[in-house]
């Protein structure tokens, strides 16, 4: 057994070294806040130059609002203006449209009375004749190219879609002396050149219905073969 004079030294030593624990523990804790101020600083300052960021937009929206109050002001009927501005947009749109089928009803109604009935100005020989076929129905083509060449003419194809190569377009509108449009599968665009170049040069055009092309074609073929 250890001796009574031994207690006071062991218990000397034992508080010894818990002061140093307790030491290190305190100089950790010291460490940990200070370095909690140093984080919760730098998130106030993050904080105050967004705040500072967050004011300046603000001022220059409401600057930027201020000047297109004045400038409202400044032009009176501005709001009015462009809302009648669109309105004429539409309105030309629309008279575009209508004319355009104006336009083809008429042309439908003047050339395509009758197939059978050989419509004025279109010639009934296709021998050696150049007939341009415009659309984008590739099987009806295809019947057409027969039934004009067993009449003895030459065919000729566009498909007049979007996006198509507009001198081709011209150059077979050159070339051709007898020009069938199938109207309901063409562009805007190849409809409206079609429509030029013939009032321009007089040549023969017949618009039909995708259809009728067909019949159209045949009945020029069994008119030929009559003669």
């Amino acid at each position: 057994m250890n001796s009574p004079a031994d207690t006071p030294d062991r218990i000397a030593q034992e508080y010894g070294m818990l002061i140093k624990e307790y030491g290190r523990v305190q100089s950790r804790c010291s460490s940990m806040l200070a370095q909690q101020a140093a984080d919760i600083a730098s998130l106030q300052a993050d904080n105050m130059r967004l705040r500072a960021q967050l004011i300046v937009r603000d001022s220059q929206l409401a600057y930027a609002r201020q000047d297109m109050a004045e400038l409202k002001a400044a032009i009176p009927g501005l709001p009015a203006r462009q809302t009648l501005a669109r309105r004429v947009e539409w309105l030309s749109e629309r008279v575009q449209d209508l004319m355009r089928e104006l336009l083809h009803h008429e042309w439908f109604a003047r050339t395509s009375a009758g197939a059978a009935s050989q419509p004025a100005g279109v010639p009934a020989d296709l021998r050696e004749k150049s007939v341009l076929c415009i659309g984008q129905d590739e099987s009806g083509a295809g019947l057409a190219q027969q039934a004009i060449e067993d009449a003895g003419g030459r065919f000729l194809h566009h498909a007049g879609g979007h996006g198509g190569d507009d001198a081709a377009l011209e150059a077979s509108l050159v070339e051709a002396d007898l020009v069938i449009c199938q109207t309901g599968c063409v562009s805007h665009d190849a409809y409206w050149r079609v429509q030029d170049h013939c009032k321009r040069t007089g040549k023969q055009c017949v618009l039909v219905e995708q259809p009728q092309a067909m019949h159209f074609v045949r009945s020029l073929d069994v008119f030929n073969t009559s003669i």
